[in-house]
């Protein structure tokens, strides 16, 4: 064998080989955020959701024709057996009707009229519907004795129907299961609670001042991880105020990785549209924040989860529900990120809050 000559020309290119350059995946968890998350979650996302697109990230249009083609959806607990789930139609405006999903305890011999717990799903606004929190409702009316009554209220969404729709898609939706389902469904119309997560906790707030200037009993309003103010923490375009944000948690969980602070202003833009309304005394509606009577308002349970951009706007709400003479239980679940509440079949802190919403509304809902 001959030996190899010395290498003619330039020695550093003969050296030269092609670095390896290794990005994290689309969509990873930072890795600032990484160690203060629940390790089974690290565990999920890193398997089903880091390196595919949010849907924020896909238009809307081709998210309306395949849904399938992007959503992920992992680790909610398959919820009880009931007695009996069925679906009807709620007028709303404009001559449109939306599905309310009614989920009922088998009758008792003696049957008494039942509390009622009224639904609003998450999803900003955007997103969501019925199957959301489908499994949420058989284990509530599973656990409380036969006397709950939950009806689930598919609002109509945006960008197709802007903000006030979902509002007033949620209020007509309480008045009807009130008004025209009371004697069908044997339901005790002192006994109502409401809540929601996310977006349905914002429009679970909303609904709360709403039977308060009504005269509307409401026994409890169940408000997890909630929108509360779009005003102070976006431009009237929907840009992330960075500098002038009041909380703390929107600059230090900007990208996190449920709910990056970039969804977010998406869901403001497609809520509100490309310019949010013009300032009026309705601003409260958007961000029950700015509400300026916060007296006689129902009790209230507020979740909020420590790896969630919402996480101190929720908070700073629960204050100023205590501060207006309200009764407040704040909860802070640690190691969870926003979407935890969706999650009880893997997450301690979801079977935890599950727990936590039984409790309370086991004693608030109680006869008496």
């Amino acid at each position: 064998m001959s030996a190899t000559p010395n290498p003619a020309g330039d020695r550093a290119l003969h050296s030269f080989r092609i670095p390896q350059v290794h990005q994290p995946l689309h969509n990873s968890i930072p890795p600032s955020l990484l160690p203060r998350f629940d390790p089974t979650y690290v565990q999920y996302y890193n398997a089903f959701n880091a390196g595919r697109l949010h849907t924020h990230e896909v238009p809307i249009e081709e998210y309306r024709r395949n849904p399938g083609k992007y959503a992920i959806s992992y680790g909610r607990d398959p919820g009880p057996q009931i007695f009996r789930i069925t679906e009807q139609k709620c007028p709303v405006a404009g001559g449109a009707e939306i599905t309310i999903r009614i989920f009922e305890p088998a009758p008792k011999p003696d049957q008494k009229k039942r509390a009622v717990y009224v639904n609003f799903h998450g999803g900003g606004w955007v997103f969501g519907g019925l199957a959301f929190d489908h499994d949420f409702c058989k284990r509530l009316v599973d656990r409380l004795d036969g006397d709950l009554v939950a009806f689930d209220v598919d609002y109509r969404l945006a960008p197709e129907h802007r903000y006030p729709t979902a509002i007033d898609d949620c209020w007509a939706a309480l008045n009807w299961i009130r008004n025209e389902k009371a004697a069908e469904l044997s339901l005790d119309c002192d006994r109502f609670a409401v809540g929601g997560v996310s977006a349905g906790g914002h429009l679970s707030a909303v609904i709360s001042h709403l039977c308060r200037d009504a005269h509307i009993p409401l026994r409890l309003q169940i408000l997890t991880v909630p929108v509360c103010d779009l005003h102070s923490v976006f431009t009237p375009n929907g840009d992330f105020d960075r500098a002038n944000c009041p909380y703390e948690s929107y600059r230090e969980m900007e990208f996190a990785p449920a709910l990056p602070v970039a969804r977010m202003e998406y869901f403001h833009r497609h809520f509100l549209g490309e310019t949010r309304p013009a300032a009026s005394d309705l601003d409260w509606k958007i961000s029950p924040m700015l509400a300026t009577n916060m007296a006689d308002l129902a009790p209230a349970l507020v979740h909020t989860a420590e790896l969630d951009p919402l996480r101190d706007e929720g908070e700073a709400y629960a204050r100023k529900l205590e501060e207006g003479g309200n009764r407040v239980e704040v909860v802070r679940v640690s190691g969870v990120p926003h979407t935890f509440p969706v999650m009880d079949g893997i997450l301690k802190g979801a079977i935890q809050y599950n727990e936590k919403v039984l409790k309370v509304l086991q004693r608030e809902l109680q006869e008496r």
